[in-house]
């Protein structure tokens, strides 16, 4: 089970922020009014992390006034806010998405637990179990993504469970039942990126030609992801690395070279006590 997110409908509401954090018990920004003002657009979350499951993305672009009232109204829904006119005749258009761990087909932070506290469920999904983390924070940098991270005050990792609790029961998770628009879509994977694939064919056809998908290819770095995107522009521009790769891809290597090596200096010192000893 898994995410397809459609970006070319998110209105950036923030209503899957807010859902994933009421049900899962996220606690809140340490803020004393109980908001986190990072002065960055109307995006007061940053990024994800152990505090944040769901981070929905605003990024401002200046692209054509035709561009914006034509494709991007007309065909696409976005919300678009009308720049002063200016001589080159441009405009500003939002792109919004709601990002979320990716739960990877091969999961670095999976392979690097020492204790289990990291697991792939009976839905393909990968969960923390925080009552065996011991905060080692290993997983931190295996994720090729910036997704998991240690909560300050607690010490242990946390990140999306894909509500692991409600699909257990048959429910939608959290963000996916918030969504006004159904930019969030939960259900099987392989149905999701046959949707994902009609989508993208549709925007082509209305003429929205930079409409890609991400993290739906099972032959990519990380096997592909049970959380996958449709985009409108590169992945760079989301704050998402291009070519994700498994950080732990060459770790059977680099233990066969140190292997090898080992056994040629503990050859060179047997040599060398043989030779002491003749």
């Amino acid at each position: 089970m898994g995410f397809f997110t459609d970006t070319s409908v998110c209105i950036g509401c923030k209503a899957c922020e807010v859902a994933c954090k009421e049900w899962n018990a996220v606690p809140a920004p340490d803020d004393p009014s109980g908001m986190d003002l990072l002065g960055l657009s109307y995006d007061n979350t940053g990024d994800l992390g152990a505090n944040n499951w769901r981070h929905v993305a605003f990024i401002e672009q200046q692209v054509p006034a035709s561009r914006v009232n034509k494709s991007d109204v007309d065909n696409l829904g976005m919300p678009t806010i009308g720049a002063p006119e200016q001589e080159d005749d441009t405009g500003v258009r939002w792109l919004m998405s709601s990002d979320v761990c990716k739960h990877c087909t091969h999961a670095a932070c999976l392979d690097v637990c020492p204790t289990g506290a990291l697991f792939r469920t009976e839905f393909d999904t990968v969960v923390v179990q925080p009552d065996i983390c011991n905060g080692c924070g290993y997983c931190v940098p295996a994720c090729p993504y910036g997704v998991i991270e240690k909560r300050e005050d607690d010490g242990r990792a946390f990140k999306c469970t894909l509500c692991y609790d409600r699909i257990g029961d048959g429910l939608e998770p959290a963000c996916a039942k918030a969504c006004p628009t159904d930019s969030i879509q939960y259900g099987e994977v392989s149905e999701l990126r046959q949707r994902a694939v009609e989508r993208k064919q549709a925007l082509h056809a209305d003429g929205v030609t930079e409409a890609r998908l991400y993290g739906d290819d099972p032959d990519d770095g990380v096997g592909g992801t049970g959380a996958f995107f449709l985009l409108l522009d590169e992945p760079e521009v989301y704050g998402l690395p291009p070519d994700p790769v498994v950080t732990t891809r060459d770790l059977p290597a680099m233990w066969r070279r140190a292997g090898a090596a080992a056994l040629g200096v503990a050859a060179a010192v047997v040599a060398s006590f043989a030779g002491a000893r003749r």
